[in-house]
């Protein structure tokens, strides 16, 4: 409204006027400054892997010895996300508002969130909570996000085991003695860990010094059901010298968010992402055809899979047709997707 008098105008007549499009401007400079996955030499499994888990807003941990470019690819990932709509604007920039931390002079958040809190967190600094007043923790503030957490079992296990919820629901439940507050926590979790605590189990170049009790006790810390929470298990090995080496750049990322984006608009005539695809669905939109259902039944049986971890094996091939601009989920797809769940058995069964 220009005036008073047209608000009055409006409250007598709303018919005569017109709804306001609200747009967010375009902005592509904080995507530009993001880094680069072209700067990543090797690790073609580990990108293709993430390039998956952004295609379907899937959670991926990524296991392997230091210095492998774990961190460097988490850092990376939010570069092939798509950019917020409107809507998803909107909420992450409330919960940045009501915690206080949103940047001066921002009036909406244009990027996604990457949150990438200290192993040394609090349940009330992850989650959320506090004296007084509860505020907003790390897990609602990468709502419509990605929530870091590198070496994962340097977590207190208690504060890891607060993860299960909003992981699953995509909220978090604070009950207080004055009421109940919910904060919203639709995240994607991208989480990294050595696989022992030398970091070189496993490795071929370099002897690892730890014992299998001490390797079973660190890697106990991350229990099954958060493990069963995690769509995908990768291997992120160290990077050889020939492929450290290449003077080949890499693929940038603005390629591998362009393929992104095309997947989620399929999903998003859906309704859903690929990830929160319903049970009740699951069946129609990830439908084997006899060899698939053969295939899916050996991983199982072979891979001990829980009930939760074959719907996100389900979840994660549709995400891969999806990327293939496929209609049906394949064997091929399937067996992709059934790859990035073998460290279940390599390492916890």
């Amino acid at each position: 409204m220009r005036h008073l008098a047209e608000v009055v105008q409006f409250l007598n007549e709303p018919s005569a006027f017109s709804p306001t499009s609200a747009v967010l401007p375009e902005q592509t400079a904080g995507t530009a400054e993001l880094p680069d996955f072209s700067d990543v030499r090797g690790q073609l499994m580990a990108k293709r892997a993430l390039e998956v888990a952004a295609a379907g807003n899937h959670n991926i941990l990524m296991i392997g010895p230091p210095g492998s470019g774990k961190t460097m690819l988490a850092k990376r990932f939010a570069g092939i996300l798509p950019k917020l709509t409107f809507r998803e604007a909107l909420e992450a920039t409330q919960i940045h508002g009501v915690a206080g931390v949103l940047p001066p002079g921002i009036g909406v958040l244009r990027n996604r969130p990457f949150r990438s809190p200290h192993h040394t967190i609090s349940d009330a600094g992850l989650i959320g909570g506090g004296s007084g007043s509860p505020r907003p923790g790390e897990v609602s503030l990468a709502h419509q996000g990605v929530l870091f957490l590198d070496e994962l079992p340097e977590f207190p296990r208690g504060v890891l085991e607060q993860l299960r919820q909003p992981l699953e629901e995509g909220a978090v439940t604070l009950a207080r003695s004055n009421g109940t507050l919910t904060f919203p926590a639709r995240i994607m979790l991208v989480a990294a860990m050595n696989p022992c605590p030398c970091g070189f189990y496993g490795d071929s170049t370099r002897e690892c010094r730890c014992t299998p009790g001490i390797i079973a006790r660190y890697l106990a810390k991350v229990s099954g059901p958060l493990l069963d929470r995690i769509d995908m298990h990768i291997e992120v090995p160290a990077v050889p010298y020939k492929e450290l080496r290449s003077k080949t750049d890499g693929v940038p990322s603005s390629e591998i968010r362009a393929r992104v984006e095309t997947a989620r608009e399929t999903q998003r005539q859906r309704g859903f992402y690929n990830a929160q695809i319903p049970a009740s669905q699951l069946r129609t939109l990830c439908a084997l055809d006899e060899t698939g259902e053969r295939t899916l039944e050996m991983a199982v049986r072979r891979m001990n899979l829980s009930a939760r971890a074959h719907d996100r094996v389900l979840r994660v091939a549709r995400t891969i047709a999806d990327l293939d601009e496929s209609n049906v989920v394949s064997t091929k797809h399937l067996a992709e997707a059934v790859q990035c769940r073998n460290l279940d058995g390599n390492y916890w069964n």
